[in-house]
């Protein structure tokens, strides 16, 4: 009966790590999925270091996607405080707009992620919630920007960052939002979704080292190896995920994710 129960435990954690690395990247809120999953199959994860054990594992994998932005952003963001070279300007300046962009999620995460978590972690409530997300979603369907990397603002980095401290409601999606913002200011999809993307960096890290002291907590309660097969289940989903969700953004059909969170959405408002 152990060996059964302990065979329980890590398809549960395998289970919630796949899930929540593939809704990660793609805006349809891994946050809410995890919500309504637990609900619909009477499973519960008894604390929030898990979530953020396996976001950790989706920035582990958007970080090797993203590995040549970065080291090029940090490369010349260097070179520009250092020598004030003129060519490195425009990744100096995006640099900035990402720490811009990271603060209202930030602050708004360490004053209300508690009491917004109580409120919004219901079923009912993420089906309308994921309902808002698939109206944004199809409203920014066939938009086409023109905005590139050089023409970004601080103005819109305020804009997407504001956007991204709203997904901190479950079943309103991170990637979704800011990339829903940054369409609606006018910037080209590849630019959206690299800023969205490199915007997800700065954020899981800080909550990570805010709540670094509970997962230590939690992996000292027998919980290692489920933990850790979560862990590297949610890196290779994640992986894999954000790669489609790319050939997609190329495509332009967010569409049918517009469709799949209504669909979920009032699935779980009627029935959840």
């Amino acid at each position: 009966m152990a060996s059964l129960d302990s065979f329980e435990l890590l398809v549960k954690y395998i289970f919630f790590g796949f899930v929540q690395g593939f809704t990660e990247p793609i805006p349809i809120s891994s946050s809410g999925h995890l919500v309504i999953l637990q609900d619909l199959f009477g499973l519960k994860m008894e604390n929030l270091s898990f979530e953020i054990l396996v976001n950790f594992g989706s920035l582990i994998a958007v970080l090797i996607i993203y590995r040549n932005d970065i080291i090029r952003l940090i490369q010349n963001g260097l070179r520009f405080m250092v020598k004030k070279e003129a060519d490195a300007k425009e990744d100096f300046n995006f640099i900035f707009y990402l720490i811009v962009a990271t603060i209202p999620a930030g602050v708004i995460g360490i004053l209300f992620e508690d009491q917004i978590a109580e409120t919004f972690d219901k079923s009912k409530t993420v089906g309308i919630t994921l309902i808002i997300t698939g109206i944004a979603l199809w409203i920014i369907r066939n938009l086409r920007g023109k905005k590139g990397d050089s023409a970004l603002t601080i103005k819109d980095a305020i804009i997407i960052g504001l956007a991204q401290s709203v997904a901190l409601i479950p079943g309103i999606s991170r990637s979704g939002a800011t990339i829903v913002a940054a369409m609606l200011i006018g910037t080209k999809q590849e630019t959206a979704l690299r800023f969205s993307f490199l915007l997800y960096i700065p954020v899981s890290l800080g909550t990570l080292l805010l709540k670094i002291d509970d997962l230590f907590e939690s992996t000292a309660q027998n919980l290692v190896i489920p933990y850790l097969l979560a862990f590297m289940t949610a890196i290779i989903a994640t992986y894999f995920s954000l790669r489609w969700f790319m050939h997609i953004m190329a495509r332009g059909n967010l569409k049918y994710f517009a469709f799949y969170c209504f669909i979920v959405g009032f699935i779980a408002f009627i029935l959840l």
